[in-house]
């Protein structure tokens, strides 16, 4: 008779997603690869803590759900800069830069301008309902209430 207590923990063994690179190489898919890449990016900038590693997390957590093999590294250039336009549009643009090999100035000026026209248009609105509607007032001020035994003041 064993008298030792033994844990076993489960896991969802996932097949490996292999990433086809542009060059026709293969390669297993890393999540710290991708996390270094984006943190390259967003190097120095004014971001939440822990929103890299979300915003990792949920690519990552998509592929799987894509429920595919293999998959396009080009995919996932798209992924990480439709996540960084909306999280930091400086991190968007030194990603862009690196991730669609800008030739010359005039390429990445013209994907500033387009950013930056992206940023005045008007927005869409949202799909999400609100909280609380917009014509409804709010309150600007508390009254303070009387205190038992006391008067309240004349209005």
């Amino acid at each position: 008779m064993c008298h030792h207590r033994f844990t076993t923990y489960e896991r969802i063994h996932a097949a490996p997603l292999v990433i086809a690179k542009s060059d026709g190489r293969r390669e297993e898919f890393d999540a710290g690869k991708l996390f270094q890449s984006v943190r390259i990016a967003c190097a120095k900038r004014p971001l939440e803590t822990g929103s890299l590693e979300k915003l990792t997390r949920d690519i990552e957590n998509e592929l799987y759900r894509l429920s595919k093999t293999e998959v396009e590294s080009r995919i996932i250039g798209e992924m990480v800069m439709d996540r960084l336009r909306v999280l930091d549009r400086v991190a968007y643009i030194r990603f862009a830069s690196v991730y669609r090999d800008f030739d010359d100035i005039d390429t990445f000026v013209k994907e500033a301008e387009a950013l930056q026209a992206e940023e005045t248009s008007p927005k869409e609105p949202s799909p999400q309902l609100a909280l609380l509607p917009d014509d409804v007032p709010r309150l600007t001020e508390r009254r303070k209430r009387p205190r038992r035994g006391r008067k309240a003041p004349p209005k």
